[in-house]
């Protein structure tokens, strides 16, 4: 394990316990407001891509938010709001381990708060999309013109935050209580054979294991031998498949060692 990888989950350990220490407080408001937005905008694009119009996305100060559509499909666009809030976590720290890649994630971001706003926004998503938009191409420029690296830590922030949040967020709506108007309620209400606390469990798990992956891969752009590769180059890489030969000897030597140990 080189320097920046150690710097990495460093960094990464810190930003998990800054959020779990301030996740209530005023401090983490607006960061609680943009898991809010992604929650909406995931719902959204699902609708999009199932062919479905978004007739209004909003955000409200008191950390909810609604996505009005027409069409669609709805076993799509119904489990998009908690699963896409998990996959936004995942994809903010998978691509904060490279230039590029932090640039074109925080890129895409700022795209999705400016092309939300054509959508009937309300007041406070306003406020919320116009500010993270400017801060996040402030970040952006100072990258590329003035100090490298710092967006990266900014990208890592926003997946750590929203990757968390997004737990919270889970177990507080759909395992710890059931909300008849959740939507884990909703998906019970297309699949009956799933309870609502089973379909938030399931959501659960997979943002924790999306966190794990997104770290993974992170770790895999700062390795050595990825030094000189691009980002599709070092994952589609051979460094990484696994030599069946290799850990079968790697076995054999350990069984030797604690038969000898045992002796």
């Amino acid at each position: 394990m080189n320097e920046s990888q150690v710097a990495f989950i460093v960094l990464y350990l810190i930003y998990i316990a800054v959020t779990v220490l301030f996740h209530n407080t005023c401090f983490a408001y607006p960061f609680r407001l943009l898991t809010t937005f992604l929650h909406e905008i995931s719902h959204a694009l699902a609708c999009w891509l199932s062919c479905g119009s978004v007739r209004a996305i909003r955000v409200f100060n008191n950390e909810g938010g609604v996505t009005q559509y027409v069409g669609g499909c709805r076993v799509l666009i119904i489990p998009a709001g908690y699963v896409g809030s998990a996959i936004w976590g995942s994809l903010f720290v998978m691509f904060s381990g490279g230039k590029r890649t932090a640039t074109g994630v925080a890129g895409t971001l700022v795209g999705l708060l400016l092309i939300s706003l054509c959508y009937a926004p309300n007041r406070t998503m306003v406020l919320l999309n116009l500010g993270y938009a400017v801060v996040t191409s402030v970040f952006i420029y100072l990258e590329w013109a003035v100090f490298s690296p710092i967006l990266n830590y900014v990208v890592l922030f926003y997946g750590a935050f929203v990757g968390i949040h997004a737990i919270f967020d889970t177990y507080q709506d759909t395992i710890r209580r059931t909300v008849l108007r959740s939507d884990a309620y909703a998906c019970y209400e297309q699949c009956p054979c799933c309870l609502p606390k089973c379909v938030g469990i399931q959501w659960g798990l997979l943002n924790v294991a999306l966190q794990i992956f997104g770290v993974w891969v992170a770790l895999m752009q700062m390795s050595d031998e990825c030094q000189d590769q691009g980002w599709w180059d070092c994952i589609a890489s051979d460094n990484w498949d696994l030599n069946a030969e290799k850990l079968w000897e790697w076995e054999e030597r350990t069984a030797n060692t604690a038969r000898d140990w045992v002796g």
